[in-house]
């Protein structure tokens, strides 16, 4: 008896292990992109406001051409901008498309946010539930919360 206990218990060991953390941390991680990504249209939708805020018409920045060398660039007019729709597509906005954009954009991102945190505590829940069954197999009493 005690043989099929302590397999099964390595079986369910081996499920967490092999199966629940890596989907547990790829979630993260995908949650953790899509963070990265509201940050990036929080960061264009305040730099766009700011543009509009104090009537910039042309504008001298600094370029990133790779390798963290910079070349020095001169916008002569900023009332339209590109933006990185995805698949290395850019699209010509004026100042309020572009802000139309970024909120319908960050309106998908704020869901898939919330799927995956969905799924993260799912997957939680789902570690837990096995950690108690480990638990009952080895006839271990539970915890009492204080």
């Amino acid at each position: 008896m005690d043989t099929i206990k302590q397999e099964k218990v390595k079986r369910f060991e081996e499920f967490i292990d092999r199966r629940l953390k890596p989907d547990l941390v790829h979630a993260i991680a995908e949650r953790d992109k899509v963070f990265e990504q509201q940050k990036i249209f929080s960061d264009l939708r305040s730099n766009i406001e700011n543009l509009e805020k104090n009537n910039v018409t042309n504008l001298k920045t600094l370029v990133n051409i790779g390798s963290e060398v910079y070349l020095q660039a001169d916008v002569p007019d900023t009332t339209r901008i590109f933006v990185d729709v995805g698949l290395g597509f850019h699209v010509e906005f004026t100042w309020s498309e572009a802000l139309n954009y970024i909120s319908a954009r960050e309106e998908k991102l704020a869901r898939q946010v919330e799927e995956y945190t969905r799924l993260i505590a799912s997957i939680k829940a789902q570690i837990k539930m096995v950690c108690e069954g480990i638990r009952e197999l080895l006839q271990i009493p539970p915890e009492r919360a204080y």
